[in-house]
Order: structure tokens, then sequence, then C-alpha cells
């Protein structure tokens, strides 16, 4: 399993361990990924997702999963993101054509 958040698209990050005698090997930044279920208010289920803690912040500063998933592009997310967002825009414009 990969280490990339599926909302934001944040992985790993190569750079060096650097000692005291100035020696260098390199070394990985892993996200900080966690698994969460975020609640959909569209489709009205809860949706499991490997999350990273910067991209959970996110979602809550945007008002939500539906909210955070319309306004991000198409390339930052993953496969199963970018059907979600299909998915929750359909139900958002049916909901418009009935009211």
């Amino acid at each position: 399993m990969s280490r990339i958040c599926e909302l934001t698209g944040k992985g790993r990050q190569v750079g060096n361990n650097v000692s005291h005698a100035n020696n260098k090997t390199k070394r990985t930044f892993l996200p900080n990924l966690q698994n969460v279920t975020l609640l959909s208010d569209s489709l009205e289920t809860g949706v499991r997702l490997r999350v990273s803690t910067h991209g959970l912040r996110s979602v809550e500063h945007n008002g939500g999963l539906d909210n955070w998933l319309v306004k991000t592009s198409d390339d930052k997310l993953s496969l199963r993101c970018r059907r979600l967002k299909r998915d929750i825009v359909k139900k958002r414009a049916a909901a418009t054509v009935a009211a």
C-alpha cells in the first residue's frame, strides 16, 4: 500500500540525515496518514479514506467532504475520490432539478 494521501496527493519526500560529523545518508519523510471515515452529506454515507492530517484539517476547514471534493481539482485526487466526487456532483444536480 502506497503512502499517499487520497485527498491531497501528499506523498513521501526524500532528504538526508546529517550527522554531527556532517555525513549525509538518504532517508524518507513519510506523511502522517490516518484511516478515517468521513461522512458525505449528499450521499448520506460514511466513506473510509486514508488521509493525511493536513488533508483532514483542510476538509474540516472547507465545511465537510462534499465541499472539499467539489472545490478540489481532479489531478490531486485519487481514482476512488474522483469517482466519489462524480457521484456527489450527480446527486447535487439531481437535488437542484427536483427542488
